[in-house]
This record gives C-alpha cells, sequence and structure tokens, in this order.
C-alpha cells in the first residue's frame, strides 16, 4: 500500500505499508517520521507535541541535518542544523521491489532560497528502503564550481522503553566531545544515559548496538565515523515547545554523522554518501 497524504493545513507525507512495515515519510525535509516492524512497537520516537507545519521541523522520526550539523560556524542567526529539514523535497521513486521491500527517492535541490543561505550549487539524493530492515542513504553532490564543506547527521530518535534501562554498546575507548561541558573525553564500557546527554563520538567503530529492555537495535553507519547521542533529559525536556515534560524517558538519538572532524569536503563534482542500516 502506498498512498500520498494531505493534512488539513497541506502538510504533504507518504504513509506505505508492506508485508514487513509501516512508515510515513514527510515532504518537507524528507523526513521518516514512522518506521513500525509488522507485529512490533514503532522503532522511531515522534514527539506527541511535534509541528506538522510548514518551515517547522518535525521533533522524531529522522530528521536530515544538512549542509552542517548544530549551529553554523559563523553565523549564528541561520537554522539549526542547517535547511535541509524545513525545505520541501521532490519525490522522485517509489519503488516496491517485492511483497516485502519498499524504496523511496527523494531529492533537494539548491535554489534561490537555498543560496541565501549557503552560496553553493548542490543536489542532495535521499534513498529510503522500508523492509525488515531500516535503510537510509543520502548522497550529497557538489554541483558548484568551489570546493565546499559540510557536516551532516541522519538524525534518528529511538523509542526506547525507559531511558533509565537503556545502554549503548560499541563507543568503549571512543573520544568524545562533550557539548555540556565542552570537554572531550574518552568513552570507557558501555554508555548508560543518568543525566543530559550530548556528545559527538569520534573514529566510532561499526555496529553501534542499542540495548532496551523491549529490544536490541543494530546501528550499522558508512561514510561516517562519527556518531552523535543525545537526550536532553529533565530540564532541558522541559523548556521544548514540541517535546512533553516527560519525553526524554522514552528516547534516545544515536545519529550517524559527518561531525567534527569527519566533516566532508567535496570538490566539483565529487559525490558523498552517509548510509544507516538499523536492524
Amino acid at each position: 500500500m502506498i498512498e500520498q497524504k494531505k493534512l488539513k493545513n497541506g502538510f504533504e507525507y507518504i504513509e506505505l505499508s508492506n508485508t514487513s512495515a509501516h512508515a510515513k515519510i514527510a515532504l518537507q525535509g524528507a523526513h521518516l517520521f514512522h518506521y513500525q516492524r509488522m507485529g512490533q512497537s514503532p522503532l522511531l520516537w515522534l514527539s506527541e507535541k511535534s509541528y506538522f507545519e510548514e518551515g517547522k521541523a518535525i521533533r522524531g522520526g529522522v530528521p536530515i541535518c544538512w549542509p552542517w550539523f548544530g549551529r553554523h560556524k559563523t553565523e549564528s542567526h541561520l537554522p539549526q542544523h542547517g535547511f535541509a529539514r524545513n525545505f520541501l523535497w521532490e519525490l522522485v521513486e517509489i519503488k516496491e521491489s517485492d511483497a516485502s521491500s519498499t524504496e523511496v527517492k527523494l531529492q533537494l535541490k539548491s535554489s534561490a532560497e537555498s543560496l541565501q543561505l549557503w552560496p553553493y550549487r548542490f543536489e542532495l539524493l535521499l534513498h529510503i528502503t522500508i523492509a525488515k530492515t531500516l535503510r537510509i542513504v543520502l548522497t550529497s553532490k557538489n554541483c558548484d564550481k568551489n570546493t565546499f564543506e559540510i557536516s551532516s547527521a541522519l538524525h534518528s530518535y529511538f523509542a526506547v522503553s525507559d531511558i533509565n534501562s537503556v545502554s549503548v554498546e560499541g563507543v568503549d575507548n571512543t573520544p568524545y566531545f562533550d557539548a555540556v561541558s565542552s570537554e572531550n573525553n574518552r568513552q570507557e564500557g558501555p554508555l548508560y544515559i543518568t543525566e543530559e546527554l550530548d556528545r559527538v563520538y569520534q573514529r566510532v567503530k561499526n555496529p553501534l548496538i542499542l540495548h532496551d529492555q523491549a529490544r536490541t537495535t543494530h546501528i550499522d553507519a558508512t561514510g561516517s565515523s562519527s556518531a552523535v547521542i543525545w537526550n536532553p533529559w529533565i530540564a532541558k525536556c522541559a523548556k521544548m515547545s514540541d517535546m512533553p515534560n516527560n519525553g526524554y524517558q522514552t528516547m534516545l538519538c544515536i545519529e550517524t554523522a559527518n561531525a567534527l572532524e569527519d566533516a566532508q569536503h567535496l570538490a566539483p563534482g565529487e559525490e558523498h554518501t552517509l548510509a544507516a542500516l538499523i536492524s
């Protein structure tokens, strides 16, 4: 089943299902905001207070952070995490490979609007495969005459049963930048979440494994040596208008990224592919 739908305010999205899973993808931001394997609870967390409005990012699912991650290096007035998650993408193709697998391709190209925010010409192609495993592939192409730098992330929000019972395997002995304390450190052993967490792990070895009471999730990245792990915890969560006060208890972001030292430089005509296989 594949349907193109609109909310009453005109917000467009695609809803699809096959014998493996059910998914929803917004055209704004090429944003996968629901993925649920048949017979299981949703894999992705979505805020019940999330905006589904033009120009506002959805809180949850898998936002696309591009062409910069976090705040812009020099222009603080520019949008957090870039502009790709707030722009309307073009649906290029939907293909049902078989009864258990559906492929969706969406595209974003530079425009007069994007050039006002970032002075380079580009093409972005997002390829999402909805099957028993979830595959997200983002390809960036430099269509400009000049080399440019990109930092980016597949900002995946994972649904968990209880943040106090969660651990992340695969980051042991991995260096990271702690954005909460503005310090560099190194992970020792598995990661447990007991307070506000905002870390960019560098030189990551794949896969990362999210252990929860309900299930174990593998996140296997390519085109990336960095990963961002984030939970706003109690105080920050309470200040976020698009997140319930207890939202931090049932989510954890583990983001496949090109951040900090993993930023990519693309010469004219060059491409880079960032991908996550989630199983």
